[in-house]
């Protein structure tokens, strides 16, 4: 597994030659060692995750035969403004072409969406006379729930083949990226959001400026911006370094989304904490002139961050050597196992496995398969490790001894859907925040 590691750190430079927008950008040049939020100079390291290929370039029977471009991954925080980044090595087009992420085949997070749906329509007074606009609008998975309350939707998708899928179930759809540009002209269309939702999304961007300049733009006057996102905190607990991948730009607490909000005439005056995705908020901001008051469930989460040493830019540097002690601990697991004589597969073909395995040296030797519902990753290849990508079917035709669940947010839906695994002797495994087996 480690000669594995070295072989594609090895590749860094190699593949990318070989491939157009693969380029690796040195990250000691002036752009890459500013931050992206308040511009200063970046120098404290919060992990290194080496050297990997991007996490939702998933390889055809056809790529097994070429070499992969390969990107450092390497997450610094700000002193200044304690955001933590990523350096952008590559362009939201090579992320977003041909994206093989669809919100919908997670049963768990289409119920999320349909629950935020009816609580923002009772509490925010929405009516067949507002607009809900969604950035990142995926397949429709949100839009949809206000679409059948008959309250007019739009979604901006950068996927033109995600987009297709909402426009297909009649959900209106610009496929575009999302900034001052779009929002612009949007306006001048006559559009603006009532409730502008931007799911999972900021942590995408490269230029949070441009982003939420935009944002701001197309906010209706009284209107309200719901923005959820991994909660920082939760992601430093956790140890949940596998959610670092070359599509997340950022990660924030509230601390430092507030400040970037803050920048462009937006407040936030409300805070919902969630379970989704390991721990995330939905920060519910208006226009910095808006007479709504501000919850005192902001002041809470920011004396949580300040309680965990999150204003210590000391607490980021030590991060890394906990992911190390995290390493260590999944390799001696997967060891064992093999060594037992146990089979091992794994559940999930999410970026964050992606992440994980590559920093693992994890391979198909170790991992027979991973199991995906999602029809867009089955026949592919998991990139960097190759692994295939299965339907679940495959589960009981192979029986394995251990499925180490790589979606682990989703471990309660995967263990319910396939409580079948229990029959054979089977049991599942989750492999962070330490690897253990749940059930």
């Amino acid at each position: 597994m480690e000669r594995r590691r070295r072989a594609l750190e090895g590749l860094a430079v190699t593949a990318a030659s070989f491939w157009p927008g693969g380029l690796v950008q040195d990250p000691s040049t002036a752009e890459q060692s500013r931050c992206r939020a308040c511009r200063a100079p970046l120098s404290r390291t919060f992990v290194d995750l080496g050297v990997t290929p991007l996490a939702n370039s998933y390889l055809s029977e056809s790529d097994l035969h070429r070499p992969e471009p390969v990107y450092p991954l390497h997450a610094r925080v700000c002193d200044n403004c304690l955001l933590v980044q990523i350096d952008a090595v590559v362009t939201p087009s090579d992320l977003f072409d041909d994206y093989a992420y669809f919100s919908s085949y997670s049963d768990s997070w289409v119920s999320h969406a349909r629950a935020f749906a009816e609580s923002a329509q009772r509490r925010f007074d929405l009516t067949s006379a507002s607009r809900v606009v969604e950035i990142a609008s995926n397949d429709g998975y949100l839009l949809q729930h206000f679409d059948r309350a008959r309250i007019p939707v739009l979604g901006i998708e950068p996927a033109a083949n995600v987009a297709r899928v909402a426009i297909d179930r009649g959900i209106p759809t610009e496929v575009r990226f999302f900034g001052v540009e779009t929002a612009v002209h949007l306006r001048s269309r006559d559009i603006a959001a009532d409730l502008l939702v931007a799911n999972n999304v900021l942590a995408h961007v490269p230029d949070l400026a441009d982003f939420v300049a935009g944002l701001r733009i197309l906010l209706a006057d009284g209107g309200v911006l719901s923005i959820e996102f991994p909660h920082l905190l939760r992601l430093i607990e956790g140890v949940q370094f596998d959610t670092i991948y070359h599509e997340h730009f950022s990660y924030f607490s509230l601390l430092s989304a507030q400040r970037v909000l803050a920048a462009h005439g937006l407040r936030v005056f409300a805070v919902d904490q969630l379970t989704t995705h390991g721990g995330s908020l939905r920060l519910l901001a208006c226009q910095q002139a808006s007479d709504r008051r501000t919850d005192p469930s902001v002041d809470a989460v920011l004396e949580a961050e300040a309680a965990a040493g999150m204003l210590d830019p000391a607490t980021y540097e030590a991060f890394g050597r906990r992911v190390e002690d995290c390493r260590a601990a999944l390799l001696a697991f997967v060891h064992e196992g093999r060594e037992a004589g146990r089979s091992m597969v794994g559940y999930g073909a999410a970026a964050k496995g992606n992440t994980l395995l590559n920093y693992l040296g994890v391979g198909s030797e170790d991992l027979a398969y991973v199991v995906d519902r999602s029809p867009h990753k089955q026949g592919r290849y998991l990139p960097g490790t190759r692994i295939p990508i299965v339907p679940p079917e495959r589960l009981t035709e192979t029986r394995p001894d251990v499925v180490l669940v790589l979606a682990w947010n989703l471990i309660d839906e995967v263990m319910d859907q396939h409580r079948y695994v229990r029959g054979w002797g089977g049991r599942f495994a989750v492999p962070i925040p330490s690897p253990r087996i749940v059930a």
